[in-house]
């Protein structure tokens, strides 16, 4: 069978007009929100399986929405699946493949040449903000609003503690965890790119950092109900480290174990931040003009303990369904289907080209898009249909490909490599590459064509390998 790597699609408004049981098109394009967790599991929300905690705000985006079970992030670690959600293209195409230098010194981030959301989505009159973790790159050429966005609310780098100078714990509850990748950076009190910035200016942000975030959001959606907005909300929860308010510690109550007790605590902050956000949303009047994504960067960082993405193998930093996998909702009220849920393959690299099409924008035609169109798979009629065939990933290394049910990923590093038949085994239990040789050839051949003939080279080295335990074996990633 012919297949199909994540290629062009046409993305003009046309097709979007070609199905039924839709509302008439409003006056004014709709409003794009784009809500991304950090380091948030495929089993960390109630919904997914969590039943430690309670997540009826993001959840109720399926009921009022679609809630996808194979949605996939287009890198397993932070900064690479950003450059790709936001360009709309594999982050591999334009050499970000590693973590970028989060001093500033070495200037690596988003290329220039690359085409943001928020870019186009301007072009189009759209309002443009972002609140958050930017974390595409340190300094002069790499601020948001050198990147199109009117509006930034953020601090650059990878993580950011939660509280302003040493932890309070009258009123916050902490827990170190040594073990994890980031722990000591975590707990180092906000300075250069772990400070909060109000456009280029650093600010005294004196709340919990989830709850500002969300009112910072808030404050935007009402600032500019009047005119299409394009809101790019990048939560820092729930990555390390691991700090929250006392009252979401005293909520967690049928888990023993303090870190995670912690950790769902700070879930159920988020959940509550997002409901803040979707309120307000519903008080501008504009619920049925505004696409709401949800979604991670990356599957959970299973290395810090408090969460190990069950039933998937693996997590942040790997390339098996663990790492890639994330939660996923789409809400378009009165113009997708809503209370459903939908095992069809996507990517946060689609959250792109369905904004482009629904702006009315005309993409550049000198580079290749990565990410589909999805409103027209996710009508009442044609949620069988399925988005892509083939997915790939590579960070050096690591590396995987999906074709059809077929997963090929391999590690050049370890010197090892593993196939599954996802149709089977989402849970990569059962490696069948010695079984099944004609498949491993094959995936093999594809995906050596697809590096040679698509991958930009690296615009910069990884600064360390990372050595993450799977299953009980080391497994190597390059940051």
């Amino acid at each position: 069978m012919k297949r199909r790597f994540l290629l062009p699609v046409a993305l003009g408004t046309a097709v979007l007009c070609s199905f039924t049981g839709k509302k008439p098109a409003p006056n004014r394009p709709p409003n794009v929100i784009v809500i991304l967790a950090d380091d948030l599991g495929y089993s960390d929300l109630q919904a997914y399986g969590n039943t430690k905690v309670r997540t009826p705000n993001i959840d109720g985006l399926g009921k009022s929405g679609i809630r996808f079970t194979t949605a996939y992030a287009a890198a397993p670690i932070c900064s690479p699946s950003r450059a790709g959600l936001i360009t709309g293209r594999s982050q591999v195409r334009f050499g970000y493949e590693f973590m970028p230098d989060g001093s500033g010194a070495a200037q690596n981030g988003l290329p220039a040449s690359e085409l943001t959301l928020a870019q186009l989505l301007h072009a189009q009159g759209y309002a443009t903000g972002i609140v958050g973790k930017w974390h595409l790159g340190t300094g002069d050429g790499f601020y948001p609003d050198q990147k199109g966005f009117d509006y930034s609310y953020y601090f650059q780098a990878g993580l950011s503690p939660y509280t302003e100078g040493e932890l309070d714990t009258t009123k916050y509850v902490g827990i170190r965890a040594p073990w994890a990748l980031t722990d000591k950076i975590a707990w180092t009190p906000r300075k250069g790119a772990t400070a909060i910035r109000e456009g280029r200016e650093v600010v005294q942000d004196t709340g919990y950092l989830t709850f500002s975030l969300a009112n910072k959001a808030s404050q935007f959606i009402q600032q500019h109900k009047d005119k299409p907005y394009f809101l790019y909300l990048t939560f820092n929860a729930p990555h390390d480290p691991f700090q929250v308010p006392k009252a979401y510690y005293n909520r967690i109550t049928t888990e023993k174990d303090s870190l995670k007790r912690i950790y769902y605590g700070m879930i159920e902050a988020l959940d509550d931040a997002v409901g803040q956000v979707l309120a307000q949303v519903k008080a501008s009047g504009q619920e049925d003009n505004t696409i709401i994504f949800f979604t991670s960067d990356n599957g959970g960082a299973s290395y810090t303990r408090a969460t190990d993405n069950y039933p998937l193998r693996g997590g942040k930093c790997t390339h098996f369904e663990g790492g890639l996998s994330v939660p996923f909702y789409v809400r378009y009220t009165g113009h997708i289907a809503s209370g459903v849920t939908s095992a069809q393959e996507i990517s946060s690299l689609d959250i792109f080209a369905t904004a482009a099409a629904l702006s009315g924008a005309t993409l550049p035609a000198d580079r290749t898009y990565d990410g589909v169109n999805l409103v027209p798979f996710l009508q009442k009629g044609t949620l069988n249909k399925h988005p892509h065939e083939q997915f790939v990933w590579r960070s050096g290394f690591s590396k995987a490909f999906r074709s059809g049910n077929w997963k090929l990923v391999v590690n050049e590093h370890d010197k090892k490599e593993w196939l599954f038949d996802l149709s089977k085994d989402r849970e990569e239990k059962n490696d069948l590459s010695a079984s099944h040789p004609k498949e491993l050839k094959q995936l093999k051949e594809e995906l050596k064509k697809y590096e040679d003939t698509q991958v930009h080279s690296p615009l910069w080295e990884s600064r360390y390998n990372a050595t993450v335990s799977e299953r009980g074996e080391e497994y190597t990633f390059p940051i």
